[in-house]
């Protein structure tokens, strides 16, 4: 898939997650098959770009190109120049947030809030658009509810004030994460405008990645909550897709690494105390699927030191040695 100037290949997007796709979190998963990391969503008042969740948003040390950064808000003027400091902070791709579903987004009249508006929408479109030498690219649901599908409008919209790529969330704000994706409204906008469309919802296998993709005729899939814990997705689907068949699962000693890894990324970037409470959640997602992680979740749920943490994880995954990890740290 071709966005702008950059071909993302393969054609696997890790969806943009506020809290999740920070950027340990993001270099894992381009290293392991994605061929496109969406940052969390920036807001577009510049009163809050100094904050220290911001800056650790805005930080992209060490990522390897493209760079994409979304960024959420409601007013054109303000989300121009987010997009402006983000491609003055190293963003190559600006993605415009139209698909989050959460209240407190939507009472403020951003996320997808905006799709009642379909004036705004062009609005915003044709101001970031025309603010950044870069491809701006736009992420919807189908509509503001089940009654109210407007994704084929929002699409031919967002075509023609020139977004480059367009990625649709096969629900509903109404619908949030609830039911089954709608891959005939996906498949109806993929016919309606010429330029890349990316199919999100509900691809956690290797064989659900194939089925959308036939379904909808979409360029490219874009994978949220399933790489949470397992970040190797993308390269699971990735082989799957080209060859038909299933890579060899990883040995639970290799995911302990890989774990420990994210860890130790996660407090270099945000000090030890804070990637410790951060990385509680990472390490429930990895464990899911394990014997006693009930259990182990219990013992390290109130951990404060990082070492301790990480030693921990390792023991449980059966990771040796314990002095490689400390050292690590």
């Amino acid at each position: 898939m071709q966005i702008g100037t950059h071909l993302i290949e393969p054609a696997l997007v890790l969806a943009p997650m506020a809290g999740v796709t920070d950027r340990p979190f993001r270099m894992l998963c381009r290293r392991l098959g994605a061929g496109l990391a969406v940052s969390e969503m920036t807001i577009s008042d510049s009163r809050m770009w100094k904050t220290e969740k911001s800056r650790t948003r805005m930080d992209h040390a060490g990522e390897s190109g493209p760079v994409s950064v979304q960024i959420a808000g409601h007013d054109p003027q303000l989300l121009a120049d987010a997009a402006r400091h983000n491609v003055g902070h190293g963003a190559d791709i600006i993605d415009i947030n139209m698909g989050c579903p959460a209240k407190k987004v939507c009472k403020v009249d951003a996320g997808s809030a905006l799709l009642r508006d379909e004036a705004l929408v062009a609005r915003i479109c044709a101001a970031v658009v025309a603010a950044v030498p870069v491809p701006v690219t736009l992420k919807i649901r189908t509509g503001w509810s089940r009654a109210e599908r407007n994704g084929v409008a929002i699409a031919r919209i967002a075509e023609a004030c020139g977004i480059a790529a367009l990625a649709v969330h096969g629900r509903s704000r109404e619908d949030r994460f609830e039911g089954s994706a709608e891959y005939d409204t996906i498949a109806a906008i993929k016919q309606a405008v010429r330029i890349p469309v990316i199919a999100n919802g509900d691809i956690r296998t290797p064989e659900q990645a194939r089925h959308v993709l036939a379904a909808t005729g979409a360029d490219a899939l874009m994978i949220g909550r399933a790489a949470q814990g397992r970040p190797w997705i993308f390269r699971e689907i990735h082989h799957f897709l080209a060859t038909g068949q299933h890579l060899p699962p990883p040995s639970r000693a290799w995911i302990g690494a890989l774990l420990v890894e994210h860890l130790t990324a996660m407090a270099g970037l945000y000090g030890e105390a804070q990637g410790v409470r951060i990385g509680r959640k990472h390490i429930r997602w990895y464990c899911d699927d394990h014997p006693d992680a009930e259990i182990f979740w219990r013992s390290i749920s109130t951990e404060t030191c990082g070492e301790t943490q990480r030693r921990a994880v390792a023991h449980f995954f059966g990771v040796e040695p314990m002095d490689r990890w400390a050292a690590a740290a």
